[in-house]
């Protein structure tokens, strides 16, 4: 199938989610490789749908950063609204953990920091990502980190009004904080949760809470004390049980107060064979991280 006479797209999609399927593609005015997300509506056309595929193409195009995807069209197609996105390649952190098991702690800090690089970018726009999960977390070969999907994110209002709609639920619940299953609203600090949900599962290799229903999942979330993680050191054990406190207050101040916490950690990371191009394979993203790093 070619869409505006110009991405030519694989018949099989890479993926399905609550509000979209992406397919790999080709572009050949510029001839290259495209990542292209259709909207999808499992239960008919909705509007609310609508306006949050359109939300995520405009909060994509605003947010540059080198680990967010870089949106390069926007359209119709058949009736359809599509997104033509930069086509990333690489495993996701639940596939890394799956085939891994619990990762070891520098590239647990790593994978974390880097996160936490684009969570502060995105906060300075006010720009809340709601679903941040390992699915969404991309560790690409040379071993820098994209944070995907912001179809459920919100530019925050400067009154700092709500969210979400008041009832409505919205994210994926072994990874929402409890202030957004009971109350419905999310702000930066929901999203340092999400992370130390995903940190937590990146240490032990299984999810932090799980249930039968969704509901089970909720009630852990807002009332269970996360067990501690084993073998690891006592400081990060702490910035952990510290993440996934109830209370957003008692998280750490921001995304930028979690990344320097979780610089000392992020050092003499070992290889992962059949995930990472080996040493010797140039990475020029990494060169020039390297002396951006250098400048004062």
């Amino acid at each position: 199938m070619v869409i505006g006479d110009r991405y030519e797209l694989d018949d099989l999609p890479l993926g399905q989610g609550g509000m979209g399927a992406v397919y790999g593609g080709h572009d050949r005015r510029l001839d290259r490789k495209v990542a292209v997300k259709f909207l999808r509506f499992p239960g008919g056309h909705d509007e609310e749908l609508e306006r949050r595929f359109i939300r995520e193409a405009r909060i994509l195009a605003r947010l540059e950063h080198p680990g967010a995807p870089v949106l390069y069209d926007f359209g119709t197609y058949d009736q359809r609204l599509f997104q033509v996105m930069q086509f990333i390649e690489g495993v996701t952190v639940a596939d890394l953990v799956s085939e891994y098991g619990p990762l070891p702690v520098p590239w647990a800090a790593v994978i974390a920091a880097q996160a936490c690089a684009v969570l502060t970018a995105a906060h300075a726009l006010s720009i809340c990502h709601r679903d941040l999960k390992p699915t969404n977390l991309m560790l690409c070969p040379d071993g820098s980190v994209k944070v995907l999907d912001f179809g459920l994110a919100m530019l925050r209002e400067s009154d700092g009004a709500q969210f979400t709609r008041v009832g409505q639920i919205l994210g994926t619940p072994a990874y929402m904080s409890p202030e957004q299953i009971q109350r419905g609203v999310a702000g930066p600090k929901s999203d340092l949760y999400a992370l130390g949900c995903v940190l937590h599962e990146m240490l032990t290799g299984k999810p932090l809470f799980t249930g039968p229903t969704e509901y089970a999942v909720f009630d852990k979330q807002v009332k269970e004390r996360p067990p501690s993680v084993p073998d690891v050191p006592a400081e990060l054990a702490r910035l952990v049980a510290e993440l996934l406190e109830k209370d957003p207050e008692n998280r750490p101040a921001d995304a930028s107060a979690l990344y320097e916490r979780l610089q000392p950690f992020a050092v003499e990371l070992p290889m992962l064979p059949g995930f990472l191009h080996p040493p010797a394979v140039p990475s020029p993203g990494r060169m020039y991280a390297r002396m951006v790093g250098r400048v004062l």
